[in-house]
């Protein structure tokens, strides 16, 4: 029934994975170098002195996201990245294809704004969409829930699709919004919304608002602007039942990512086969890596599981 696939980006010039092992990770966004936890990390590193030249290393308190960045040198507040995604021949109806630029800085989450190994995701959802909306001639409606800084929208933006974005945090969708400007897609029909993610659907579903892709990227843990409260384990399958009541007639893709949490892609694909039921397609489950330059090891950051129609 599911395919099971190790998604590994490599099309990536402003960030790679230097290095790996005792429970860290050793990464450059751009003209910086980090240092962060990664408890997967359960091997040796292979590099001694590059650790010594990291920009910023977090220390870590042990809590979920808790700690603190202990800077070595002089960052700046913020930088600009950069990623170039795969399109189809078709020209992108904002003329710049499919380069994005956005603003990386660091948070005190860890965390610097994008996740690198999602670009696989993007990748793939831009080609459907660009197909459909430029091949097929047929306007194609996208939702991304916990949207984040933004960077799946405007790609499925820039491929030509109509996106709403939903994030319960207005801070990340402002950044959101800086990076589409600095993205040049400020005239791309995306509709930002701070929102309790479930709560928006189960209104959309009310309205008969319907989708035909939708991007889902949980946290293990979260909170809604009025303190709505996010497990999970709990929360998702209701926000699956919610999310299929949205699809248009004739879906083009749905995809889910999870980080942080001990489920395995096997799970998240039977959640979405249910989901998907009376749909036909496929369904594709696995793990999103990343390759590390000094070893060649793989690291597994999130488990994942996509449907695309056939």
């Amino acid at each position: 029934m599911n395919s099971f696939t190790l998604l590994e980006t490599t099309r990536w010039k402003d960030y790679a994975l230097l290095d790996s092992g005792d429970g860290l990770k050793l990464e450059r966004f751009g003209k910086y170098v980090f240092a962060r936890p990664e408890s997967q990390a359960m091997w040796k590193r292979a590099l001694i002195s590059e650790w010594k030249n990291a920009d910023a290393v977090f220390i870590s308190t042990g809590e979920e996201s808790g700690g603190h960045w202990d800077v070595k040198r002089k960052i700046e507040e913020r930088w600009e990245m950069k990623y170039d995604f795969s399109l189809t021949p078709n020209p992108s109806p904002t003329g710049r294809g499919g380069l994005l630029r956005f603003w990386a800085m660091t948070t005190p989450g860890r965390h610097l704004g994008v996740f690198p190994e999602v670009a696989s995701h993007w990748d793939w959802s831009s080609e459907l969409i660009s197909h459909r909306v430029h091949g097929e001639k047929r306007e194609t409606s996208v939702l991304n829930l916990f949207g984040y800084t933004g960077l799946a929208t405007l790609a499925a933006a820039s491929a030509g699709a109509k996106v709403t974005h939903v994030d319960a945090s207005k801070k990340s969708v402002s950044w959101a919004r800086e990076n589409q400007e600095l993205s040049g897609l400020s005239d791309a029909p995306i509709r930002w919304i701070v929102d309790d993610a479930l709560k928006f659907v189960q209104r959309e579903s009310r309205r008969g608002v319907k989708y035909d892709g939708i991007i889902l990227d949980p946290p293990k843990f979260g909170r809604g602007p009025k303190g709505e409260v996010w497990e999970v384990y709990k929360s998702l399958p209701n926000l699956l039942e919610a999310c299929r009541a949205c699809l248009s007639d004739n879906p083009l893709f749905v995809v889910t990512t999870i980080y942080a949490v001990r489920a395995s892609a096997v799970h998240v694909a039977q959640a979405m086969d249910d989901m998907m039921k009376g749909f036909g397609g496929k369904i594709e489950m696995g793990e999103l890596v990343t390759r590390e330059q000094s070893a060649g090891r793989l690291l597994s950051q999130a488990v994942y599981a996509r449907w695309q129609t056939s």
